[in-house]
């Protein structure tokens, strides 16, 4: 794994009806992405939510989706796949596998094992970990 010389940063999706509800919670542009930082850090913010591990406690991902609205809007966790979700829009996203749950805020890990993130450049964040010799898998449906 070799770091990038800058960082790399995939905002959120943020669609329509569901932009005014996100900024509600402090869901907005800068303050809604995923960036890999040249010094192998990974950081998801949602708002006031964070969630930041190195690159190397990451042990996959899923390219998943697209979802149903109810299921995909909002910071929230699914006993399901034991993961949380930093949701903006419907369209699909990238969930990160985690080896340990990383340190939070606002976010009580436990039992989780991995973050998804609606990103709106879904196969770029998936390129760019892959870079980082992380392997995935694409579970989208058609």
């Amino acid at each position: 794994m070799s770091p990038a010389s800058s960082a790399e940063t995939f905002p959120l999706r943020a669609t329509r009806p569901w932009r005014w509800l996100l900024r509600l919670i402090g869901v907005r542009p800068g303050a809604a992405e995923v960036e890999l930082t040249p010094d192998d850090r990974f950081l998801a913010r949602f708002g006031p939510f964070t969630v930041e591990t190195s690159i190397a406690n990451i042990s996959g991902y899923r390219l998943t989706g697209p979802y149903r609205f109810w299921r995909a809007i909002g910071p929230r966790g699914s006993g399901a796949d034991r993961g949380f979700t930093f949701g903006t829009s419907p369209h699909g996203g990238v969930c990160v596998c985690f080896r340990e749950w990383p340190p939070a805020r606002y976010v009580r890990g436990g039992k989780l094992e991995s973050l998804t993130v609606t990103v709106d450049n879904v196969d770029g964040l998936a390129r760019a970990l892959e870079a980082r010799g992380i392997e995935g898998e694409d579970e989208r449906r058609a």
